[in-house]
């Protein structure tokens, strides 16, 4: 049997702290770094642009709003419309420079059907803009 006496020899046990001398010394060059540099991002550079004739922007056209009312009435703008007239007046604004957008205010009592139908309208005309108005949510 072996029996040691006297001194026996410890293993250095591994320490749980984190040394946070290194993690100091990043953040001190980081806000040096940041004050430094933060003065050169506020200043801007002093120069004189050249004039230049453009073009005007084209003129904003104007949205449409076809309403269906609850009895399925087809509205343009305020304007009330039959669906026969519908296709020609949707066809000239295909002819359009620039495409307006065609909002559709709906109310909730209709039938989808109605909705459909306008929709098919619209996009048989050519029109791709197509919106849905509705009412914001009320915090009852």
């Amino acid at each position: 049997m072996l029996v040691h006496s006297g001194s026996q020899r410890r293993r250095p046990q591994a320490s749980a702290d984190i040394n946070m001398v290194p993690l100091i010394d990043i953040m001190l060059v980081l806000v040096i770094v940041f004050l430094v540099t933060a003065p050169l991002l506020t200043r801007a550079v002093k120069i004189n642009l050249p004039n230049a004739e453009a073009q005007p922007a084209p003129p904003k056209v104007d949205n449409v709003i076809l309403s269906l009312d609850a009895a399925g009435q087809l509205y343009w703008d305020d304007e009330k419309l039959d669906w026969e007239t519908l296709a020609p007046r949707l066809g000239a604004l295909d002819a359009q420079a620039q495409e307006p957008e065609v909002h559709i205010r709906a109310d909730q009592q209709i039938a989808y059907k109605h909705v459909v139908r306008l929709m098919s309208a619209v996009a048989a005309a050519g029109l791709s803009k197509i919106g849905f108005v509705t009412e914001p949510r009320r915090a009852d």
